[in-house]
C-alpha cells in the first residue's frame, strides 16, 4: 500500500507536468458536448431536452479520454527502463499498475466534475435523489476502474507510447454505436445487436435512468457485470503481461 501511494503521487505529478495532455483531456469532452447540444441537438428527437439525454454519454467519453492516457504512461515507463529501478527497490507489478490506475481515477474525477459543471450551465437538470446520485457515481467509478486497468494492460502490450495512444481512438469510438447520442432504434437494423450488447450501453442507460429518476430495469446489474468482467480480465492480463515484459 505504501508503494502504491508513493507511485500514485508520482503519477499525479507527471500529469501536472504534462499540461497540454491534461487540458486536452478536460477540454475535448466539453467541446464535444457543446457541439452535439448546439450543432446537432436541434435535429435529434429524443423525447426530452437533448442536453439531458447526451450528458451520460459525454461522461463516458470523458472517462475514455482520461483512462486512455494510462496506456501511454505505462508504455512510456516500460520503454524508459524505470521498471528496472522499481524492481531493484522490490516494487512489483501491483503497486506499479495500481498507481497508474489511481492517478487515472483522480484525473477522471476532475474531468467529470468539469463536464457536469458545464452541463448544469447549459441546462442539464437531473432529478435524482441523493441515493440516485450515489448509485450513478458508483457505476461511473466502476467503469473508470475497469477501463483504466484495461488501458494499463494495453500499455504493457504496446511496444511504443505511440501505439498505446491508438487505444484513445477505440475509447472514443465505442460510445458512438450505443445509446450515448441517439436512441439505438434510430440506427440501421444491422447495428442494433452490437449497440444493445456492448459494455457502454448499459452503463449509459444506468446513468441516464438514475440521474433522471426513471425506472432502471436491469441496466445497473448489466453495467456492473460488464465492469466486473472487464476488470477481472484486465487485472489478470496486465499481471501476466508485466511478468512477460520484465523477464
Amino acid at each position: 500500500m505504501s508503494d502504491t501511494l508513493t507511485l500514485t503521487g508520482r503519477g499525479i505529478r507527471l500529469s501536472r507536468r504534462n499540461v497540454d495532455a491534461v487540458i486536452t483531456s478536460l477540454a475535448l469532452p466539453v467541446m464535444l458536448m457543446l457541439i452535439f447540444v448546439y450543432f446537432f441537438g436541434g435535429a435529434i428527437n429524443t423525447g426530452t431536452d437533448y442536453v439531458t439525454y447526451v450528458v451520460p454519454g459525454v461522461l463516458l467519453l470523458c472517462a475514455g479520454f482520461g483512462s486512455s492516457a494510462t496506456a501511454v504512461r505505462v508504455s512510456e515507463d516500460m520503454k524508459e527502463g524505470i521498471i528496472d529501478r522499481f524492481r531493484s527497490l522490490d516494487v512489483g507489478a501491483t503497486p506499479f499498475l495500481a498507481s497508474h490506475v489511481a492517478a487515472s481515477t483522480a484525473r477522471n474525477v476532475l474531468s467529470t466534475a468539469l463536464v457536469l459543471g458545464v452541463a448544469f450551465l447549459i441546462g442539464f437538470r437531473p432529478s435524482a435523489s441523493a441515493l440516485g446520485w450515489f448509485a450513478a457515481l458508483g457505476i461511473l467509478l466502476a467503469f473508470v476502474l475497469a477501463i483504466s486497468w484495461l488501458s494499463a494492460a494495453v500499455g504493457l502490450l504496446a511496444r511504443t507510447p505511440e501505439a498505446a495512444g491508438g487505444f484513445t481512438f477505440f475509447m472514443m469510438f465505442l460510445p458512438y454505436p450505443s445509446s450515448a447520442f441517439v436512441p439505438i432504434d434510430t440506427m440501421p437494423t444491422w447495428l442494433h445487436g452490437f449497440a444493445d450488447h456492448q459494455p457502454v450501453t448499459p452503463v449509459i442507460e444506468s446513468l441516464r435512468s438514475l440521474l433522471l429518476d426513471q425506472p432502471t430495469g436491469t441496466a445497473p446489474a448489466l453495467a456492473l457485470a460488464w465492469c466486473a468482467g472487464l476488470l477481472a480480465v484486465a487485472v489478470g492480463l496486465s499481471g501476466a503481461l508485466f511478468r512477460v515484459r520484465t523477464r
